[in-house]
């Protein structure tokens, strides 16, 4: 569909600058090479002549400015003395530079994050970069939270042995806080839409039925 074609080339122009990459040595996964080329000059034209840029632009003139600016960089590294970072599994690796730049020299870093959830690669995310932290911070303490407060045994049970197969990641031990329920529903689905009909022809279903919907 045409939205979701715009989608994927929204997302990859956003992959490309997040990666630095040179957009003129990029090959698209998306579209024909001179399109693609063509909408992402016709995009950055856009963002010049109406003096906008967009939150990759944003970082990356951040992490300009850290760079080149030492005493910029100064200010802030002082104005942040400790910092926190929730979904850590999603930073990229421009994010990652500025937040190294932006902690040192005293490296009062918290990180929160599961590597098994990194989902985002199509925008420079890595899950690489979790592994790699405590080479960057050797003397980093890990506190492993393996309590699912969320899914029933059945379902975290079935995710556990479905990821142990991705070969790069953290080792980890989830156990589930609530008690085993109905077994887990596999169903393979050849569209979203198709999926999607699905779930709410369930969710009526099981009202209909009287479930509570809270």
């Amino acid at each position: 569909e045409g939205k979701d074609i715009i989608n994927d080339i929204i997302s990859e122009i956003s992959y490309v600058k997040s990666m630095r990459y040179d957009p003129e040595n990029y090959y698209s996964l998306k579209c024909p090479e001179k399109q693609w080329k063509y909408v992402y000059r016709q995009y950055e034209t856009y963002l010049r002549c109406n003096r906008k840029i967009d939150f990759d632009d944003m970082v990356w003139y951040t992490y300009e400015l850290f760079s080149q600016r030492k005493d910029i960089l100064a200010n802030w590294q002082r104005r942040f003395e400790y910092i926190l970072i929730d979904e850590f599994q999603d930073i990229n690796r421009q994010q990652y530079d500025i937040i190294k730049m932006l902690a040192y020299p005293t490296n009062n870093l918290f990180c929160v994050g599961d590597d098994d959830q990194s989902i985002y690669g199509f925008r420079g995310s890595d899950p690489k970069i979790m592994s790699g932290f405590i080479e960057d911070f050797p003397e980093t303490k890990c506190i492993h939270l393996d309590i699912n407060y969320r899914c029933s045994g059945n379902i975290t049970s079935m995710a556990s042995k479905l990821i142990s197969h991705n070969k790069t990641r953290f080792e980890k031990n989830i156990k589930a806080h609530n008690d085993m329920c109905d077994a887990v529903d596999i169903r393979e689905f050849e569209t979203i839409n198709a999926q999607n009909r699905t779930i709410m022809s369930e969710i009526r279903k099981r009202l209909n039925n009287g479930v509570n919907a809270s």
